[in-house]
C-alpha cells in the first residue's frame, strides 16, 4: 500500500465510517475490514491519528482499527500478521513524538503502545522503556504528561502478566527502574506541595496530575515487581514514606475547597496512596509485617480521633476501615491453635496485633463505630422512606462493604467483635446497659443512638424481643438493627433452644409495616436457615407461615436485586427442608412461569429462578413430573447455545437439566427432546471431554431408534454425561 496515496484514500474512508447516514456508514466499514490484512495499513492509520490537524472522530476511529489490528494481526502465529519489518517502523514510530494536545486519544495512543509492549517488550522493543524514561524527563510540560501517561499504561499492562517467564521479565524491569520511578515520584510530589500556596490552580492541577501518574507507576512496581520486596530497601522506604506523604496531602485538602478544581484530583491520589498499602498487603502479607503498627496507628488516628476531623472524606474513611479489617483478619497474621506449629512471622505479626489492640484502643473503637457511624443520616433515611428498595441495596449489595461506609462500618465492627469478643462484650453490655427499656419515640437521636449500639446475646429474651415488638413507625430503625444484629451473630453464639422464639419473631417481622424491615428479616431468615446448627424439627412448624409470607414478599418488591435476593432466600429454605416443602409450594409453582416471562431481559434473575428450581425439583422428587410443562421449556433454552442467554444460564440449566432427570420416574419425549442440545455442549466443551463421552454420536437423539435403549440405561448414559459435563465446567 502505498502510503501517500492510500493516506487519501483510507481518510476518505475512515470519514465516511463516522456519518450517521447507515446508507455511507456500513460500505465504509465493509471497505475498512478488507484492508485490515493489506500490508501498510496500519501505516496508513498511525499517519491519521497522529495529525493533529484532522477531525478528532476520525483520528479516534483510525486509533480503535489500528488497536483491533494489534489483537488480530500483531502476533507472528496469527493469520494475515503483520510483517516483521511493518512491526519495527509502527514501534518506532509510535515513540517518536508524545505531543498529543487532546487528552482522550492521548489515552488511548498510550493504551495502543501498552498493547504492543505487552507483544513485544522487552525482546522485540528494547528501546521502549529507555525512550519513555528520556521523555519523561523532559521540560516540555505537554510531552512530559503524555510520556508519563503511557509510561504508566505500559507499566500496568506488564505487569499484569502472569506467565512465569514473563514475571521474571517483569521483576528484572522493576529492578531496574525503581530508583528512577521513586526519585521521580519524590520530585512531581514536591512541586505539587510547593505550588499549593501559590493560588495558581492550573500549575498545581498540573504538577498534581503528574504525582499521580508516577504514583500508579510506583504502585504497579512495588506491588507486582518483586518476589521478596521486604528486602529491598528502597520498596520498604517508599512504603514507609506513604505515611507522611498522607498527612501531608490531607493538610492540603483542609485548605482545598470542593469548589477547587483540583479537589477531585486531590481525593484520587489520597485513595492511591491507601489502595498501594492495601494491594501490598493483600499480596504480600508477610512483607507488610514493618508496616502493621503504622498503618493501624494512622488508619484509627485518622478514623476514630480527632485527628482526622475537617480533612478526611467518607472514600479514605472506608479505605483506613477496609485497612484495619484486612490486618484484623489476615489468616497470614493467625497463629494455629498449637502456636509451636506457627511461622515465626505469623508470631510476630500477631504479637504486633495484640499489643496494638488494647483494651483502650478496642474500646474507643468500638464507641466511635457505635455512637458515630453507625447513625443512620437524614439522607439515609429519606431514602429509607422514598426508595426502601433502593436503601437495601445499598446496604447488602455484594462487596459494597469495599466501597460505601456503612456496610464498610458493620463488617468492620464484626470483624473485630468475633476477634476480641472477650475484651468488647463488657464495653457492649455497659452500652447497652445505659439504654434499657423502651425509648420515648419522639426521641428521635436517642432511638438513632439505640439502633447503633443493640446487642442481644443473654438480653434476646429480656431486651431485644420487646424491642422487635413495638411497632411505632419510628421505631423501625431499631427493629431493623434488632434483626440484622440477630443474623450476624446466629453463627457465634445461639443457644439452639432460643430458635424457635427467633423464628416467632422472623413470622412477625415478615408482616411488618415497613419493606426494608421485611427485606432485612429475609436475610437474617437466610442466614438463621444456612447456619450449622440448624434442626429441621424446630422449623418445621414456622415453614408454612414463613414460606407464604417470603413468596408475598417476593410478589411486592420490584427492583430486579431485591427479587433476586429474595428469591435466594426462598431457595435456602427450600433446600434446607427438602422433600417437606411439598405442601406448601403451589402458589410458587404457579407464580414462577409469570415470573421467567416477566424476568426476560434480566438473565441474572433468570439465574436465581434456575437455582429456585433446582431446590424445588429435588424437593418434589418424582412430582416435579407435574413442572414438565413449564421446567422443560426453560432447561431447553437455558441449554441451548444458539441461544445468546446461555452465556449466563448455561451452568445453572445443566445443573437443573441433571435434577430433572434423576428424579424422573421415567424418560418421556420431552425428555429427549432437550438432547437436541447435547452435541453442541459437547462439541464447545473441552477435549478431554469430548475424548472421554465416545459416544457422542450414540446420545445424538435424532431418530427415535434411540426411544428402545432401556429407560434404566438410557437415563443412567444421560446423567453421567450431564455430571462429567458439570464435573469439567463448561468453556466457550
Amino acid at each position: 500500500m502505498d502510503l501517500n496515496s492510500a493516506s487519501t484514500v483510507v481518510l476518505q474512508v475512515l470519514t465516511q465510517a463516522t456519518s450517521q447516514d447507515t446508507t455511507v456508514l456500513k460500505p465504509a466499514e465493509e471497505q475498512l475490514k478488507q484492508w485490515e490484512t493489506q500490508p501498510g495499513f496500519y501505516s496508513v492509520l498511525l499517519n491519521i491519528f497522529t495529525n493533529h490537524t484532522l477531525d478528532i472522530n476520525v483520528r479516534w476511529l483510525a486509533i480503535l482499527y489500528f488497536k483491533n489490528g494489534i489483537d488480530r494481526y500483531w502476533r507472528r502465529v496469527a493469520p494475515h500478521a503483520l510483517s516483521e519489518e511493518e512491526k519495527t517502523t509502527l514501534r518506532a514510530r509510535l515513540i517518536t513524538n508524545f505531543n498529543e494536545p487532546i487528552n482522550q486519544i492521548a489515552t488511548q495512543i498510550a493504551v495502543l503502545i501498552a498493547k504492543v509492549a505487552r507483544l513485544d517488550c522487552p525482546r522485540q522493543w528494547p528501546e521502549l522503556i529507555p525512550t519513555l524514561i528520556e521523555s519523561v524527563k523532559v521540560q516540555d510540560d505537554l510531552r512530559q504528561h503524555r510520556a508519563l501517561l503511557t509510561f504508566y499504561h505500559v507499566t500496568k499492562t506488564l505487569a499484569s502478566k502472569r506467565l512465569a517467564a514473563d514475571r521474571k521479565l517483569f521483576y528484572d524491569l522493576a529492578s531496574g527502574i525503581y530508583t528512577f520511578a521513586c526519585s521521580l515520584w519524590n520530585h512531581h510530589t514536591d512541586t505539587f506541595l510547593q505550588q499549593v500556596s501559590s493560588g495558581n490552580e492550573a500549575a498545581v492541577l498540573s504538577a498534581l496530575e503528574r504525582t499521580l501518574l508516577s504514583l500508579k507507576v510506583l504502585r504497579k512496581l512495588t506491588v507486582n515487581g518483586f518476589v521478596e520486596p521486604h528486602k529491598n530497601i528502597e520498596v520498604m522506604g517508599f512504603l514507609h514514606g506513604i505515611f507522611e506523604r498522607l498527612k501531608q496531602f490531607l493538610e492540603c485538602s483542609r485548605n482545598i475547597g470542593t469548589d477547587n478544581m483540583c479537589r477531585d484530583r486531590l481525593e484520587k491520589t489520597i485513595i492511591l496512596f491507601t489502595k498501594v498499602l492495601l494491594d501490598f498487603l493483600d499480596q504480600h502479607p508477610f512483607s507488610f509485617k514493618p508496616l502493621i503498627q503504622r498503618s493501624l496507628e494512622f488508619s484509627v488516628s485518622y478514623v476514630f480521633t480527632e485527628i482526622g476531623e475537617g480533612v478526611t472524606f467518607e472514600r479514605f474513611i472506608v479505605q483506613c476501615m477496609n485497612l484495619i479489617k484486612m490486618i484484623v483478619k489476615n489468616y497470614a497474621y493467625k497463629p494455629s491453635k498449637n502456636f509451636e506449629d506457627s511461622s515465626p512471622e505469623t508470631l510476630e505479626a500477631h504479637k504486633i496485633k495484640m499489643a496494638f489492640f488494647t483494651y483502650p484502643t478496642l474500646t474507643e473503637i468500638c464507641r466511635r463505630l457505635v455512637s458515630h457511624y453507625f447513625l443512620l443520616t437524614e439522607e439515609e433515611l429519606t431514602m429509607w422512606e422514598e426508595d426502601p428498595e433502593g436503601f437495601t441495596v445499598e446496604e447488602t449489595g455484594g462487596d459494597s462493604w469495599k466501597y460505601s461506609l456503612r456496610p464498610c462500618t458493620e463488617v468492620l465492627f464484626i470483624d473485630i467483635f468475633h476477634e476480641y469478643n472477650q475484651t468488647l462484650t463488657p464495653v457492649l453490655l455497659e452500652m447497652m446497659q445505659t439504654l434499657q427499656g423502651p425509648t420515648n419515640v419522639e426521641d428521635m437521636n436517642a432511638l438513632l443512638i439505640k439502633d447503633a449500639v443493640v446487642d442481644f446475646d443473654q438480653w434476646f429474651k429480656n431486651q431485644l424481643l420487646p424491642e422487635l415488638q413495638v411497632i411505632h413507625n419510628r421505631y423501625k430503625p431499631l427493629r431493623r438493627r434488632v434483626i440484622w444484629l440477630i443474623g450476624q451473630w446466629i453463627s457465634v453464639k445461639f443457644k439452639s433452644d432460643l430458635r424457635p422464639m427467633l423464628y416467632e419473631a422472623i413470622c412477625n417481622l415478615l408482616q411488618d409495616q415497613d419493606l426494608v424491615v421485611r427485606i432485612e428479616t429475609a436475610t437474617t431468615l437466610k442466614l438463621t436457615v444456612d447456619d450449622f446448627e440448624f434442626r429441621t424439627d424446630q422449623f418445621l412448624p414456622y415453614l408454612e407461615t414463613m414460606f407464604t409470607l417470603l413468596f408475598q414478599l417476593l410478589q411486592q418488591v420490584t427492583e430486579c436485586d431485591t427479587k433476586m435476593h429474595v428469591l435466594h432466600v426462598l431457595s435456602c429454605v427450600i433446600e434446607r427442608v427438602n422433600m417437606q416443602i411439598r405442601p406448601y409450594v403451589g402458589c410458587l409453582v404457579q407464580y414462577l412461569p409469570l415470573f421467567w416471562k416477566q424476568s426476560e431481559e434480566h438473565n441474572m434473575l433468570r439465574c436465581a429462578i434456575l437455582t429456585t428450581l433446582i431446590h424445588l425439583v429435588q424437593g418434589l422428587g418424582e412430582d416435579s413430573k407435574n413442572l414438565y410443562p413449564f421446567l422443560l421449556p426453560v432447561i431447553q433454552l437455558s441449554t441451548d447455545v444458539s441461544q445468546p442467554p446461555h452465556v449466563y444460564l448455561l451452568e445453572d440449566g445443566l445443573e437443573l437439566w441433571l435434577v430433572t432427570l434423576e428424579n424422573s420416574p421415567c424418560i418421556t419425549p420431552e425428555l429427549l427432546r432437550i438432547f437436541q442440545n447435547m452435541s453442541p455442549l459437547l462439541e464447545l466443551s473441552s477435549e478431554n471431554l469430548r475424548t472421554l463421552t465416545g459416544f457422542n454420536s450414540f446420545l445424538w437423539l435424532k431418530n427415535t431408534s434411540c426411544v428402545y435403549i432401556p429407560h434404566f440405561l438410557y437415563s443412567f448414559i444421560c446423567q453421567w454425561t450431564l455430571r462429567l459435563i458439570l464435573y469439567l465446567g463448561y468453556r466457550e
